[in-house]
C-alpha cells in the first residue's frame, strides 16, 4: 500500500510541471495581445493625425480655389489633399511608443479620400519560455478618411458663391471682398474618423 501510494507523487509533479508550462506559454500570448492592442491604438492615433493634417491642408486649398471654380471639387471631397499627413501621423506615432513604417498611404475608404498608416511599437513582446519573442514588435495599421460636410448650392463667376455645411448652414461669400477668418474652419468643412 505505501508504494502504491508513493508512485502518485510523480504524476502530481509532473502535472503540475504541465500546468505550470501552460501557464507560462498563455501569459505570453497575453503580453503579445497587449502589445498588439498597443499597436493598434498607436495606428489609430497616427492614422487621425494625418488626416487631421492633411484636412487643415485641405481648408487651405479651399480658400485659394474660390476666386475661381477649383473650390467646388475640393470642398466635396474630389480632390485628394496635397499634404499626405506624415509629421502628425510621426508625432503621435512616437507618442506611443511606435514608429511609423513608410510614409501614410493615399487611399479611398467609403467613397472618401483617407490615409492608411502601418506602425510598430518600439517594445517588444520581451523574455519567455518560447524562443524568439524578446525581439518581437508588434504591428498594425490602420485608416483614417476626410469626409467632406459641405456641398455647392450656386456659383456664379465674379458674384457670391452658395455652400451648405452640416451643423453650420449656409454659406455665402463674395469671391472679391470675402476674409478667410470668416469662413469656416477645417472641422466644420470635413469630418475626420477612422474608416470601418
Amino acid at each position: 500500500m505505501r508504494d502504491d501510494k508513493g508512485s502518485t507523487i510523480p504524476l502530481y509533479i509532473w502535472l503540475v510541471g504541465i500546468l505550470l508550462f501552460a501557464a507560462f506559454v498563455f501569459f505570453v500570448f497575453a503580453k503579445g495581445a497587449v502589445a498588439r492592442s498597443g499597436a493598434q491604438s498607436a495606428a489609430d492615433a497616427a492614422a487621425l493625425a494625418a488626416a487631421q493634417e492633411a484636412r487643415e491642408g485641405l481648408r487651405l486649398e479651399f480658400i485659394a480655389g474660390i476666386p475661381t471654380e477649383a473650390w467646388i471639387p475640393i470642398l466635396e471631397g474630389k480632390t485628394p489633399p496635397l499634404d499626405n499627413g506624415h509629421l502628425r501621423a510621426s508625432q503621435l506615432a512616437a507618442e506611443n511608443d511606435s514608429r511609423l513604417l513608410g510614409t501614410p498611404q493615399h487611399t479611398w475608404a467609403g467613397g472618401d479620400f483617407g490615409f492608411k498608416v502601418r506602425i510598430e511599437t518600439n517594445y517588444a513582446v520581451g523574455d519567455s519560455l518560447v524562443p524568439n519573442t524578446e525581439d518581437v514588435h508588434a504591428q498594425a495599421d490602420a485608416t483614417a478618411v476626410i469626409e467632406p460636410r459641405c456641398h455647392m448650392v450656386a456659383s456664379v463667376p465674379g458674384q457670391t458663391i452658395e455652400f451648405y455645411c452640416d451643423g453650420s448652414g449656409l454659406w455665402v461669400i463674395d469671391p472679391k471682398t470675402f476674409n478667410a477668418g470668416d469662413l469656416p474652419t477645417a472641422k466644420e468643412l470635413y469630418e475626420v474618423h477612422l474608416a470601418e
